[in-house]
């Protein structure tokens, strides 16, 4: 009897796997960043192909939090507890300026200076505000963040 086609691996990497072409973002847009997120979604784009079409609106049914826009000390409440909603394993996408540093806006008083500063952030994008194929390539650096499980992911940032 001879064996062909096995495939041998753990089941951490298979469910990594799977989870790597089924992630559901929860959007979160606070600014004109969030026009760019909608755009993306749109059939220009077709980010059904990579397995993102379905934006979530509630916390409790994402795996992906897509924060596109700036943050306000006001609002950063609101969106930790979004993080804390979300079920585990969950990841995080800081989109644009204002959501990576404060942006232009930094020097307010009512800016946060990086969402980084109340969840951990995976994928950082950069841009003001960045293109969709911009976001296309942070959705493709979570999915090869998956595949990469167990190994380092200080390069990907």
């Amino acid at each position: 009897m001879e064996l062909e086609n096995i495939l041998v691996t753990t089941v951490d990497r298979a469910l990594d796997y799977c989870r790597s072409y089924s992630l559901w973002p929860v959007t979160f847009g606070l600014a004109c960043c969030a026009i760019e997120m909608m755009a993306t979604g749109g059939a220009r784009y077709d980010i059904s192909r990579f397995g993102y079409e379905v934006f979530r609106p509630s916390p409790r049914q994402g795996d992906l939090l897509i924060i596109a826009g700036t943050v306000t000390h006001k609002m950063a409440p609101l969106v930790k507890r979004l993080y804390e909603q979300m079920p585990s394993p969950k990841y995080v996408i800081a989109m644009g300026s204002c959501a990576m540093t404060g942006g232009p806006f930094v020097d307010s008083y009512s800016v946060l200076d990086g969402v980084d500063k109340i969840i951990p952030v995976d994928v950082y994008i950069p841009g003001c505000p960045p293109r969709p194929e911009a976001l296309i390539e942070g959705l493709l650096k979570v999915k090869e963040m998956l595949h990469l499980a167990k190994k380092d992911r200080s390069d990907l940032k």
